[in-house]
């Protein structure tokens, strides 16, 4: 039952964290989405839920920041 909620919660976090139009904006939505993907897996996988959402919050921000965000425009 776990594993329902994660996943179409998914698609919500994905709505609400993908914009950014500065460098931090992008890393905080980075993060958020990173957050949210780790989230869903570490509940759909069974493990302690701390260390994926760190995990996924690390990497979403590194890659938001190192965007340039001129073709991410919506």
């Amino acid at each position: 039952m776990n594993w329902h909620r994660a996943f179409l919660s998914i698609p919500l976090l994905l709505v609400l964290t993908g914009c950014g139009d500065t460098w931090g904006e992008r890393a905080v939505t980075g993060g958020g989405m990173g957050a949210g993907l780790g989230l869903a897996v570490g509940a759909v996988a069974g493990w302690p839920l701390l260390a994926p959402v760190l995990v996924g919050t690390a990497v979403g921000a590194g890659i938001g920041a190192a965007t340039t965000g001129k073709d991410s425009k919506f």
